[in-house]
Formats: C-alpha cells, structure tokens, sequence
C-alpha cells in the first residue's frame, strides 16, 4: 500500500494533475491511515517515510520518521466520518484550483457529474490549509459526494480506494477544464438532476455485457454440428453390427 500511494503522487505529478509536494493521498489500512509525509519531494519518498496514523485513539498521533502531510486533519476526519472513502487525493490541479479561486461550484455540465455522486461539485469555503475549520468547510462541501473544491486552494476527490479516488481526481479536474472553457462561449447548457440521475442509474451496471450475437450464433451452430456427427458416427455402428448379424 505504502508503494502504490507514492506511485500515484509521482503520477499525477508526472501526468500534470499536481506541481511539486502541493498535494497529498492517504489511503485506509486495517484500523489505519496512511498518508505522505510533510514536504518530501515525491522522487525521493521511500515506503517507510509514509506516515501512520490511528483512525481511532488519540486524534492526530503518528508514527514515523516523517511528519504527516499538514493536510493530515482534513484526510482523517474524512476517513472517520466516511467509512465508504479508502483513499483521499488532495491536488492543486490547473483548472479545479482556478474555479476555487474564483469560488465557483461546478454545475451538471457533463453527464460525468453522475460519479461524484449528485447534480454539483461544491466549493468549499476558504479556511488556511491545515486548520480544523477547513476540515469542517471540506467535510460539509463532500456530503454526498465524492470531490469538492476547496476556495482559494485546490480540490480533494474521495473514492472506495486508491485508483478509485485518483480516477475520480482526473475527472473532477476534466470537468473543472470543460467546464472553464465552456464558459468562454458564454452560455453552457446544465443537465438536470433528472439527467444526471438517469446516468447515476446507467453506471450501475455499465460494463456489464450480453453475449454478442455473433458468438452465441457461433456457439448454435457448433452444437449443431456436434450433433450431426454423434448422428453420423451412431448410423456407422448400426451399419456395422447389421453386416456381423
């Protein structure tokens, strides 16, 4: 686990999702949670300078070499209050941080919104990194949801683990560019709740697939000829005993 999460901030680094040490993942482990240290260049983090730190006890402990990131309160508050979330990714991504910037929550602009879980993205109030109250504003804007923007800072997408959340960060960051960009023409058309729940319902059985047409007409005609040659061989032992009689 401690490999997979510096895999993924090396990724999204090297993918533009995040620049330098701005960003942070955590992920659950048993009654744990993992989560890079404070201020490590993501190249030269190795497994053991991941942090650790209790889901339950004494708030805010840690054990490791390395102090936790200084986003670690709004991670484990929302692995606390959140018992679906296995992994949190923190990114100070382009788009999504310019949106924050300008405090703008991102509407149904594409049918994608459905993953994160309703009609909206919210934006967070604005709090100094670290602090509770921005824990607070972070975990009120995720109710119901799987991502956020965070005023004035970047955006947190939450998923049932690691690859889940960081695929939902590169969609948060997706729509957050399209949504931006559709701006410029002036006047984006927004789906309706109605829309969007209609996707939710689709996504739950999307990649689920019938048999193409193509085989099961395949797999007719093979037990057909299986058939014709049992025929055939049966009629050759008949054939044969009527000779011997």
């Amino acid at each position: 686990m401690r490999e997979a999460i510096i895999a993924k901030c090396r990724w999204m680094n090297a993918s533009g999702l995040n620049q330098g040490t701005s960003g942070n993942i955590s992920a659950r482990y048993k009654d744990r949670m993992l989560i890079t240290p404070s201020a490590t260049p993501y190249d030269a983090m190795k497994p053991d300078m991941i942090a650790s730190m209790p889901l339950e006890g004494e708030y805010g402990s840690w054990d490791g070499p390395l102090q936790p990131s200084t986003e670690w309160r709004f991670h484990l508050d929302i692995m606390r209050a959140r018992p679906d979330v296995g992994g949190i990714v923190h990114t100070h991504s382009t788009y999504a941080t310019v949106l924050a910037i300008a405090r703008k929550p991102i509407p149904a602009c594409h049918y994608m919104m459905a993953a994160f879980g309703g009609h909206d993205i919210r934006c967070a109030g604005y709090a100094r990194y670290g602090t509770a109250e921005l824990s607070e504003h972070a975990l009120a804007a995720l109710e119901g949801r799987n991502g956020c923007l965070l005023a004035n800072h970047g955006m947190i997408a939450v998923g049932a683990n690691l690859d889940k959340a960081m695929w939902l960060a590169v969609e948060l960051e997706t729509i957050a560019r399209q949504y931006y960009l559709s701006l410029a023409l002036e006047t984006p058309h927004i789906l309706s709740e109605e829309q969007i729940a209609e996707t939710a319902q689709g996504f739950s059985s999307y990649g689920l697939q019938a048999p193409k047409p193509k085989a099961a007409k395949a797999a007719k005609k093979a037990a057909k000829s299986r058939s014709t040659r049992k025929a055939a061989a049966h009629r050759r032992v008949e054939k044969k005993r009527s000779r011997t009689r």
